[in-house]
């Protein structure tokens, strides 16, 4: 996989697309396409190896194909490659690990995760939905039948947390999972140190989305991606979206070693 990534991008024009990725994720090929100079036909196929090599993923939202940037599997050789001889290949992915961190990126609405687990659908299901699993790399429980429609309380290191608007929105076992997430109730806000004027901003921003899907893959791998949506400028995204590859990193653990990572 490292050769996929380093190839991905060693090509000008594939760079140019996760920059534009990294302004603004969810593209379609027609956006991603604008101002090239170069067919669509021409920027499918460099789509296509940067999908090849997972640093970008793909999603539908009705009838249109969305492009997302994922930074896991250049966060994973990212370290390993900048410490080494290889400058070359060290540059191409510092500049764009310094794109990903860079704190004056254009804001954007979605944060997309997708990871490779050695596990079946069903035993990532019951990871992503069973506290006996939640607990262990997450530290939340869940409460709900996972029905469309259904309520969810989320309890967090002896919190309760519960909200009308917290609810199951689509759910389709071992296939795909999706809810709005928690309300920030004083007492989450004061476990994890966010003062009251921040609280209270996010408090009037519009509920956030999470959906998880789970695809089989060969060699008993299960591909799991993660969408996290809200609206531009969302302070709920810009704050789980540093949580989420660690989250999911555990998670991927314990299927995998029977262990979560330690926090």
């Amino acid at each position: 996989m490292d050769d996929e990534v380093f190839r991905a991008l060693a090509d000008p024009v594939r760079r140019a697309l996760l920059d534009r990725l990294a302004g603004q994720n969810g593209q379609n090929l027609k956006q991603l396409s604008a101002g090239l100079g170069m067919t669509r036909q021409s920027v499918s196929k460099h789509l296509a190896v940067l999908v090849a090599a997972g640093v970008v993923t793909t999603m539908r939202r009705g009838r249109e194909l969305l492009h997302y940037l994922n930074a896991e599997p250049i966060n994973a050789i990212a370290d390993r490659w900048m410490s080494k001889y290889d400058r070359g290949r060290a540059r191409a992915l510092a500049g764009l690990k310094r794109a990903l961190e860079d704190e004056n990126m254009p804001e954007s609405s979605d944060f997309v995760y997708v990871t490779y687990i050695r596990s079946t659908p069903e035993k990532v299901w019951r990871a992503i939905t069973e506290p006996e699993f939640t607990k262990q790399y997450w530290g939340v429980e869940f409460r709900t039948d996972w029905q469309p429609g259904s309520p969810i309380v989320w309890e967090f290191q002896g919190i309760e947390m519960a909200d009308p608007e917290q609810v199951v929105i689509e759910s389709t076992p071992f296939e795909r999972l999706s809810f709005t997430w928690h309300a920030i109730t004083p007492e989450f806000a004061a476990k994890v140190g966010i003062d009251d004027e921040t609280r209270a901003k996010l408090g009037e921003e519009p509920r956030t989305t999470a959906t998880f899907t789970l695809e089989p893959q060969e060699g008993g791998f299960t591909k799991l991606s993660l969408l996290h949506t809200g609206k531009p400028g969302s302070s709920i995204v810009e704050m789980v979206e540093q949580g989420w590859p660690q989250t999911l990193a555990s998670l991927k653990s314990l299927l995998e070693t029977g262990s979560p990572l330690e926090q």
